[in-house]
């Protein structure tokens, strides 16, 4: 029988990490338009540089209408991304202390708002009948893993641009993920379905004996090739083409990863791909999932900045299933844990004996 530990550790009375923090500002529709529009004609960049200023003054400066600026200015007060005080109109500290994120907060703006147009008319259909949602979703498109065969500069185009969205995730989805898993132990890892190679560049930036393998499509694995060549640890990472579907893994790791990855397959190819993991690693290795968990018992409304990982709610697995997987798979002293950041991610290692 496998050893496994039954016991669900959960890391989500934890903080919330500082990058989420900014998806209070864009909790509804409404206040999430107003900071994208506060972004784009650059309102808040004009109180950064010229600090405090009246209504009036904004819409002049910005070249708005002075209705449609108190307009503006009265939402993003109500969402706390300005405060007034004598007049003025200034950023609010809290709002400040999350603009280190920005470039996330505009992603994830661009992205709800895509979401929010395939949802609104194709709601049923999400919930009825989510292949038929998928094949008309404009978000589901954006993923167009069939580009990642060929080289010209449409496929370039349309895999760099869903690439830059995984990179920027996985920059701090990866953090999470470090701050509740030893890496320290490892020395040869593969990252099944790694894109960009961010979560290995992240990881041979905090260890300096770790060497890591992507393993992804072909033209996935070129431009991730370029996203790591600038960097201190590019001797240490290397891109491994190939389709997890029909291809063996490399061996010789000691750490397998799959993360945000097996949410895209069916069962039964999920289950095929950890048994290739088991085949390729080490005596003694281990392998590590990190996916978004099964959404059940919603305790409080979901924020709009949430819509686009809502959109694949029907592909996410509670834990118990991922255990069977790699029980079935030979895998043993199997241990779960909970992280909670935008939705419960579910991180699962189990070992090979």
């Amino acid at each position: 029988m496998n050893d496994r530990n039954p016991d669900k550790k959960d890391c989500s009375d934890n903080e919330i990490p500082d990058y989420l923090a900014g998806d209070r500002f864009m909790a509804t529709l409404l206040q999430a338009e107003a900071l994208a529009t506060a972004f784009e004609i650059g309102l808040v960049d004009c109180l950064i540089s010229r600090g405090p200023a009246a209504s009036d003054a904004l819409a002049e400066r910005l070249t708005a209408t002075p209705r449609g600026m108190v307009f503006l200015l009265d939402i993003l007060t109500e969402s706390g991304v300005v405060v007034r005080s004598e007049g003025k109109y200034m950023l609010s500290r809290e709002f400040m202390a999350v603009l280190p994120y920005r470039e996330l907060m505009e992603l994830k703006l661009a992205l709800a708002n895509l979401a929010a147009r395939d949802i609104l008319g194709g709601f049923t259909d999400l919930v009825m009948r989510p292949e038929q949602f998928m094949r008309g979703s404009s978000f589901h498109r954006l993923f167009s893993y069939d580009r990642c065969f060929g080289n010209d500069e449409s496929d370039r185009h349309v895999t760099s641009r869903w690439m830059r969205i995984t990179t920027l995730l996985t920059r701090y989805e990866s953090a999470a993920c470090m701050a509740h898993h030893d890496f320290s132990r490892y020395r040869r890892i593969l990252d099944v379905g790694g894109n960009s190679g961010e979560f290995a560049l992240r990881l041979c930036r905090c260890y300096p004996d770790m060497r890591a393998v992507v393993f992804d499509l072909p033209l996935v694995c070129e431009l991730g090739r370029a996203h790591v060549d600038g960097t201190p640890e590019r001797d240490r990472i290397s891109f491994m083409k190939g389709d997890v579907r029909t291809d063996e893994l490399p061996t010789g790791h000691d750490l397998i990863i799959f993360k945000s990855m097996l949410h895209d397959w069916p069962d039964e190819a999920a289950l095929r791909f950890i048994h290739k993991a088991a085949r390729s690693l080490l005596p003694g290795g281990r392998i590590l999932i990190f996916e978004r968990e099964k959404i059940a018992g919603v305790k409080q409304p979901f924020p709009f900045s949430i819509l686009p990982f809502l959109i694949f709610f029907h592909s996410y697995r509670p834990a118990e299933t991922y255990v069977g997987f790699l029980e079935q798979a030979g895998f043993v002293d199997i241990d779960i844990r909970s992280v909670n950041l935008d939705l419960p991610f579910v991180l699962i290692t189990g070992q090979l004996p």
